[in-house]
């Protein structure tokens, strides 16, 4: 049988209602060898319009019904559908579904209505004896043989009976398909309306069972649903009232809104006259800070001018103390200088003959006091004079072959020169110094 888990549509139709000219079969073999698959050939003639629930079976000779086929293909639609010319047409059984004994079998063609619509010769699934063989068996297989013959024979013959028959009624329907073809067609759609309605009315049967096992479910869910429906009607009525106090509320609100609104309205215009009033008195109070900031500023000018001042009057009291001791150094340059050019002066005029001086006593100086009396020990002065350069402020003495230019290098390297004033201070006193140039600073 097909694989597929359709059924074929079936009836009960009689043979003497059915149309075996409509589907003629072609290339139908004697023999079909077991265990092959078996192609069926067959053509559509003008007289049937194929449908997708036709179907090709195969039955033994002498079935009765449709209900009878041994296995079946569904019948595939003329790739180019039916036209007024005849449709060739060929379905492969395979071997797996075929009959495996030796009986006499058929191909019988039935449309979606179960009726048949075209059969073939009969055939057998053996293997084919044209070529005979020599076989040698018992009395007994023989009569055996004969016997199997001999019932082949009467099937035989009752074979070729219905076919004679057969091909009676093909020819006598032959005959009247042109005449009753409209009375076909009716009976055709009646049977297949019957059919229709019969399956209706078992689906029909099956349903009123079913709903009347559900109609005991549906009492108690009716009966549930009245119970809710009055919980809802109850429901509803307390909803309802519930709205007309939310809409009567709503109306309040709406009217508050609207209050709400005008009030925020004038909110905003006073507010924004409020932001225009913040934003002068931020001006204001921005440049009330930016006045006290110059406040505080020229507080801290003053103070600092006050400290610097203050400052100024310390300073200029130890430049004063500064040039007081300046001054005083400078007259005893300026009396050392004197000494000096007297001293040359009277060497000038002494004798070179004198006798030498005697060396020093130990512990005393090496050319001399320079700062001494002029007139204490003239006589050894004069002999010092060519060797006295001795510089005042670090004590280095410069032999007579150094040149006086740099003599004064070295004295003035050992003194700060004023870049305003000019006046001199020595490095020592570097601090003096310091403070004198930030007087002219602030001056």
């Amino acid at each position: 049988m097909d694989e597929t888990s359709d059924e074929p549509p079936t009836s009960a139709v009689l043979l003497d209602n059915c149309h075996f000219s409509q589907v003629i079969f072609n290339d139908v073999e004697k023999f079909y060898i077991p265990g092959a698959d078996v192609t069926c050939y067959y053509t559509l003639t003008q007289n049937i319009v194929p449908r997708g629930k036709d179907w090709v079976g195969i039955f033994r000779v002498g079935w009765k019904t449709t209900r009878e086929y041994c296995t079946f293909m569904w019948a595939p639609l003329p790739s180019n559908g039916h036209s007024a010319t005849s449709a060739q047409q060929q379905i492969q059984f395979k071997a797996y579904y075929l009959p495996k004994d030796d009986e006499y079998y058929q191909f019988c063609y039935i449309d979606q209505d179960g009726v048949v619509r075209g059969a073939s010769v009969p055939f057998q699934f053996r293997a084919d004896t044209e070529d005979d063989i020599l076989v040698v068996t018992t009395q007994g297989e023989v009569e055996e043989v004969q016997l199997r013959n001999k019932n082949l024979h009467k099937e035989n013959e009752e074979l070729k009976a219905n076919c004679a028959s057969l091909q009676k009624q093909n020819t006598d329907l032959q005959e009247k398909v042109n005449k009753a073809q409209e009375l076909q067609n009716s009976l055709e759609s009646l049977r297949s309306n019957a059919e229709k309605l019969e399956l209706e009315l078992n689906s029909l049967r099956k349903e009123n069972k079913h709903l009347k096992e559900l109609d005991d479910c549906r009492e108690a869910e009716l009966h549930q649903l009245k119970e809710q429906i009055q919980n809802v009607t109850s429901d509803k009525k307390c909803l309802e009232s519930r709205l007309r106090a939310a809409l009567d509320h709503m109306d309040q609100l709406q009217a508050r809104v609207s209050n709400y609104e005008k009030e925020v309205e004038n909110l905003s215009r006073v507010d924004h006259d409020k932001t225009e009033q913040l934003e002068s008195l931020k001006e204001e109070n921005r440049q009330l800070l930016m006045a006290k900031a110059q406040q505080q500023q020229n507080r801290d000018l003053m103070k600092e001018l006050e400290e610097q001042k203050r400052l100024f009057q310390v300073l200029q009291a130890k430049k004063n103390e500064a040039d007081e001791e300046n001054q005083k150094l400078r007259a005893e340059n300026d009396g050392l200088l004197r000494h000096l050019s007297q001293a040359a002066e009277v060497s000038s005029s002494s004798a070179v003959s004198q006798a030498p001086v005697p060396a020093p006593e130990a512990g005393g100086l090496l050319f001399g006091n320079p700062y001494g009396a002029a007139g204490a020990n003239l006589g050894a002065g004069a002999v010092d004079i060519p060797s006295l350069r001795k510089c005042p402020m670090c004590d280095e003495v410069f032999p007579e072959e150094i040149e006086t230019s740099q003599y004064e290098a070295h004295v003035q390297s050992h003194l700060l020169e004023c870049p305003f004033c000019s006046e001199t201070f020595e490095k020592s006193n570097k601090q003096v110094y310091d403070d004198h140039l930030f007087c002219h600073n602030l001056e």
